[in-house]
Order: structure tokens, then C-alpha cells, then sequence
């Protein structure tokens, strides 16, 4: 009988072509400019905002902290929550020395260490405002506070610095920290006995434990997602005993919202699909899935599943977007997805790439491969112009310039990245996950390396296990594998089968194989010293339909090649977009453009396109035959959209 020992991994180096110009781009230009931002140095054009989240350019998130340090004097500025743009930022910084050393980003790095446990109180508190403005109350008001997602922020970073660069203070800061937390809530007398409204530090409590392996904080975290909605009135409670006048709220109107809205209408394991702000809904369901991997809690896994399963199969867009609404940057209920005003925050995807990398870690399943392969190409990379320098909070499928500027109810979507924003969660959480984005390759558990993710990469593991990986993804289906295994001990390698690709190839040291998928992947046994595998994707364009339920994508097909989901615009295409009927009928052609957009595929497809009615016809006439041409419509992907001429954009066309 063959006996496996999985190795372990130790590092991957990125080699995409792909891949490297994007984290070569954070670290020239988006971590550079965003601490320019944060030091109210940059000379920025604030995004209008229709929600009205704060529109004046300046961040002042740096200052807050040096005025909790005793080195500045002043007020807080910002939101609750603004320390969490500097978190985020140096998480970022801490994953880019993987592959980018810095010394001279390393020096500010390191001084904002020593200036965030300067700042930090000596009980372990760290929140900018409560400290400044209004100590007398923290804690009091966790609906709207912001505190321990705050705070969560801060541990993900510090556990990811002492990381990358062995810094014991930044990884004190985040202990001494969650002991504070620890301290404070739990359902012991003296105790409070509730939670934050907005989720995040429990996935954070279970990083630390994993860098810590201490147990108390798997039992914190463990504690926060049982005790959620075991009280559904607490967060009422809180403000009552806070005092109940409208300006004493920390977030205007946020009281407005239902309990449902934070998660908190009824304990997790009663709450049977997702509600409630998209954000938030991610975190706590990688929150979930974390926990409930370590602590084996089935109610919570079952919970992980059910979120999943809705938000993949009922809720998602084709691009991976999720949260249909400006009302509360919220989901809302099945099949519900309009393309014009689809909210889709960026900070929604890179939430869903956490969720399907723990849901990973718990079992193998091509399917959240595949959702996190489309977050990836898609849904996450939109959030950020080629130049690294502009930003979307909104990712909409459809937009129309005109109808931005002359209709309230799409006034959140813009047609062009923004300098920045007022509430400018989304710039720094999107370059923490393309900074991190080698860890989201493989998946290693205890009889099986699995590679899901077709990023070319050289990856080292124990035991002198090497695993190279060539492609030139996602532009080629074409994955080629050099396997190293020097000892000879034996180990289980599986290999993702995207759920795009269901026909491919498969060569094993250059004999034609058959192998079957198990859930979206292939295995084989490696128990020699090498082997080389070739697969081939299938990378044929394809017109996609959605679940015809959809009541907006009825009788609409989108374009997709491979992960790419692709868009019609403006710039290559006469408006008004709504005009063209695509032929689905006529082969589509496709060829890459070296010279566009940094380098694309670019897919043509055949289309009517109908001639306009005069400005003096009728509103309305009886129908009949309509003049129209046929024409060749460009398509570019979804994720490179804006970054030409200002003009419309459709992915969902008409057949």
C-alpha cells in the first residue's frame, strides 16, 4: 500500500506576465500614492457620492493616529473606521516584501509601527476617534462603532507583518489587542455580551491564532459568531443606554437599518440566506468558515454552506459581483440583478475571494475555485484602473454616462475610476489581495497539494518538492507543470477542472492520459523524482445566458473566454450600446492585442445594429420590421473597462 506525505508549502513566486504587472503596479505606484492620500499630501478629485460618505479629499487617517500618539493636537477626522485605511495599506506593504523588498518602504513601515503602539492605549484599545473624541464611549454604541472591525483590521496586519518581516512589536500591538477584546466581552459577569455590527474581527481571531496558536483567540472569535443574534435587541439596547437622540449616532442613519442588515436578527445558525450589507456578509462568512475549520462546529458549517449556495447561485453576478443596492451597499433577494444599478463594491469581491479560499481549506471543490478564479479576473481587478492611480467603489454591468448624471437612482455608478473616495475602504483592501495573491494558489491539506489556480508560479514546498507552473493564462489554456520531487516520498497532486472547460486535455510525461473529475479536479499519484503534465482548457468564446429567473438578463447573453468575462464599450462601439442584437449563431473570432489596454484578448462577435427612430417619432407605434445593418461588435474584458474614452458600457446584450 503507497503511503502519502503531503509537503508543506514554504513559498511561491509569481511569474504571470499577468500577474507581475499588476503587483509590480502596487508597489510603484498604488502603495506610494495611497500613502500620499492617507497623509493628506496627494492632490486628488474626491468622488461625488450619492450616499454622501464623506466628500471632502481630505484622509487625514495618518494624523488621527499621530494625535492619539501625543504628537499632534486636533480632533479625529473621518469615520469611525478611518484607521482601517492605514491597516489595510500596510498589510498590503507587509505582503509586497515577499517579492518586492523595500528598504525605503520598509522604513515607513516600520515607523508606522512604532507610531500605531504609541497610539495604542495601555489596556491594548486602539480606535482613533474613541480615543480622541469620545472615550468615555467605547464600546457603547457597537452598532455604528466600528470598534473590534477597526481593531480586526489591525490584527490581519500585524500577524501579516511580523510575517514578512519578523517585527515583534507589530505582532505585540495586535495580542495585546485582543486581549483587550477578550477582556471586555464574553457572557462572564462584568462582561459585555454582544458583538460588533460589522464583522471582521473574527476572521482576524483566527489568524492570530494561527500565528499564536493560542487557543483563547479561536474561543473569542468562536464566541463573537455564536453570540450574534442570540439577543436580537442588544444593538437597540446599547443605543438607548448610549442615549437615544439622532445626534448622538456615530453614522447617521445607520440606526435605520433592520437587524437583518447587520446580521443580528437571529443567531447564524437560524438565519437561512444571507441579508443585509454585502460586506459584511462576506467577512462573517469567512469568519464562519475559518472557526468552523479549526473547531469543527457543524452549525457554523452548514451556515458557510447555505450563505454559500445563495449568494453563488441565486445572488452573484456573472462577474462575481455581489450586492445589488445603493440602499445600504446591500444584497437583496434571489435573482434579483439588475445591471444598471448593480452596486457590486470591490470590497464585496475581495470579500468573496476570503470566503471561497477558507471554504477551500475545508474541503476540495472546484466550485469555489471557480468563484474565486472569477473574482480574481474579474470582479476584484475592476476595482482599479490600469494606471493603479483611479479607483471604482461601484462595479456596474451596465452604465451610461447620460443616465448617471441625469437619473438620482443610478447617480452612484460612474463611468470613469475616481481619484478617491470619502469612505475609501475599497483602494487599499483590493491592493492587499493582489499583494497576497501567491497565497491563493494552492490549497495543502493533509493527503493532497491541490493547484486551482492557473497563475503561473514557481512553488517551493518541504521535503525539496518543487512545483512549476507555465502558462500564459488567461490569454492560452494551455498549463504546463514541471513536478520536482528529489526524496521520492510519495504525495497526492490535483489539478482544477474550471467548470468552463468541460471538455480538456491531459498529457503525463507526454503520454495522453484520461483521468476523472472528482468534484472539479483531477488527481494523480506522484511517486517519482519528476513528472510533467500538460493541460489543455478549453478557451473557446462562449455565449453565456443566465438562470432565466433573472428577470433582467432574459432574453441577454454576455460573452466569456475562459475566466474573462467580457464587455461592450463606447470607445470601440457606435452608440447607443442598447441598439446592437448580437448573432449568436455566427462564430465569434478572437485575437490577442498586444498593444491595447496592456496587453488583451479582444472578441469580436457578429450583431444587428438597429437604426434609430427620428427624435420626432411617436413614443410609441405599433411594431414592425426595423431597418438595421450588421456590424462586427468589439468586446474588451469586463475588468479593463473605463480606462479610454468616457462613453457607455454593457456586459448582458441583446440576442
Amino acid at each position: 500500500m503507497q503511503v502519502f506525505a503531503t509537503p508543506k508549502l514554504n513559498h511561491v513566486d509569481i511569474t504571470s506576465d499577468f500577474w507581475k504587472r499588476y503587483r509590480e503596479l502596487v508597489v510603484k505606484e498604488v502603495l506610494p500614492y495611497q500613502w500620499q492620500v492617507m497623509n493628506d499630501e496627494a492632490d486628488i478629485a474626491i468622488a461625488d457620492d450619492p450616499q454622501n460618505n464623506g466628500q471632502d479629499k481630505n484622509s487625514h487617517a495618518v494624523a488621527n493616529l499621530k494625535i492619539a500618539a501625543g504628537e499632534m493636537e486636533g480632533h479625529h477626522y473621518g469615520f469611525p473606521f478611518q484607521d482601517t485605511d492605514v491597516y489595510k495599506w500596510l498589510e498590503a506593504a507587509a505582503y509586497s516584501f515577499s517579492y518586492h523588498p523595500n528598504d525605503d518602504l520598509k522604513t515607513i513601515t516600520d515607523n508606522l509601527i512604532d507610531l500605531i503602539a504609541k497610539a495604542q492605549d495601555d489596556d491594548g484599545y486602539l480606535s482613533t476617534y474613541f480615543q480622541i473624541d469620545a472615550p468615555e464611549r467605547k464600546f457603547k454604541r457597537l452598532q455604528q462603532s466600528h470598534e473590534l472591525y477597526t481593531m480586526g483590521h489591525y490584527i490581519e496586519a500585524g500577524v501579516a507583518y511580523y510575517q514578512a518581516t519578523g517585527n515583534q512589536k507589530a505582532l505585540d500591538i495586535a495580542t495585546r489587542m485582543a486581549d483587550c477584546i477578550d477582556r471586555n466581552f464574553g457572557l462572564e459577569e462584568g462582561k459585555i455580551p454582544g458583538y460588533d455590527g460589522h464583522p471582521e474581527v473574527e476572521l482576524a481571531l483566527a489568524r492570530l491564532y494561527e500565528a499564536t496558536d493560542d487557543q483563547k483567540y479561536l474561543d473569542l472569535a468562536h464566541y463573537f459568531l455564536n453570540q450574534r443574534g442570540q439577543d436580537p435587541a442588544f444593538f437597540e439596547k446599547q443605543i438607548k443606554e448610549d442615549g437615544d437622540s439622532m445626534d448622538r449616532d456615530l453614522i447617521p442613519g445607520m440606526r435605520d437599518f433592520p437587524r437583518e442588515y447587520y446580521l443580528a436578527a437571529e443567531p447564524i445558525a437560524d438565519q437561512k440566506v444571507p441579508h443585509g450589507h454585502a460586506v459584511r456578509v462576506v467577512y462573517l462568512c469567512t469568519g464562519m468558515a475559518y472557526v468552523a475549520r479549526y473547531t469543527r462546529d457543524a452549525a457554523l458549517l452548514a451556515a458557510c454552506d447555505r450563505f454559500w449556495n445563495d449568494l453563488v447561485k441565486r445572488q452573484m453576478y456573472i462577474t462575481g459581483n455581489i450586492g445589488q443596492t445603493t440602499t445600504g451597499e446591500a444584497v437583496t433577494y434571489d435573482y434579483d440583478l439588475p445591471n444598471d444599478t448593480d452596486y457590486g463594491e470591490t470590497c464585496a469581491s475581495v470579500g468573496m475571494s476570503f470566503f471561497a479560499k477558507q471554504m477551500l481549506n475545508i474541503r476540495a471543490k472546484g466550485e469555489y475555485a471557480d468563484v474565486l478564479e472569477k473574482e480574481l479576473f474579474n470582479g476584484a481587478i475592476s476595482g482599479m484602473a490600469l494606471d493603479g492611480k483611479h479607483f471604482f467603489y461601484v462595479n456596474p454591468l451596465e452604465a451610461d454616462p447620460a443616465a448617471s448624471k441625469g437619473n438620482p437612482g443610478k447617480s452612484h455608478v460612474l463611468t470613469h475610476r475616481a481619484d478617491w473616495f470619502g469612505c475609501a475602504c475599497c483602494p487599499a483592501n483590493l491592493a492587499r489581495l493582489i499583494t497576497s495573491v501567491d497565497q491563493y494558489l494552492y490549497t495543502v491539506t493533509d493527503d493532497t497539494i491541490l493547484s486551482h489556480q492557473f497563475i503561473s508560479n514557481n512553488a517551493q514546498f518541504s521535503d525539496g518538492v518543487a512545483i512549476n507552473q507555465s502558462n500564459n493564462f488567461p490569454w492560452s489554456g494551455e498549463i504546463h507543470y514541471d513536478v520536482k520531487n528529489p526524496n521520492g516520498k510519495a504525495f497526492k497532486l490535483g489539478i482544477r477542472i474550471p467548470s468552463w472547460s468541460k471538455k480538456f486535455g491531459l498529457e503525463i510525461d507526454g503520454e495522453v492520459k484520461t483521468l476523472p473529475v472528482e468534484d472539479g479536479f483531477i488527481y494523480l499519484d506522484v511517486t517519482g523524482k519528476a513528472v510533467t503534465i500538460d493541460l489543455s482548457l478549453d478557451m473557446r468564446v462562449k455565449f453565456m445566458r443566465a438562470n432565466n429567473r433573472a428577470s433582467a438578463d432574459f432574453g441577454k447573453v454576455a460573452i466569456q473566454r475562459g475566466p474573462i468575462v467580457y464587455a461592450a464599450e463606447q470607445a470601440d462601439n457606435k452608440a447607443p450600446l442598447w441598439s446592437y442584437e448580437v448573432d449568436t449563431k455566427t462564430k465569434p473570432s478572437y485575437a490577442y492585442d498586444a498593444n491595447l489596454l496592456n496587453g488583451v484578448g479582444v472578441v469580436k462577435v457578429s450583431a444587428d445594429k438597429v437604426e434609430l427612430d427620428s427624435t420626432d417619432a411617436d413614443l410609441y407605434a405599433e411594431d414592425g420590421d426595423q431597418t438595421s445593418e450588421t456590424v462586427d461588435m468589439t468586446l474588451v474584458p469586463y475588468y479593463a473597462w473605463a480606462n479610454r474614452e468616457d462613453g457607455q458600457m454593457r456586459v448582458w446584450l441583446n440576442k
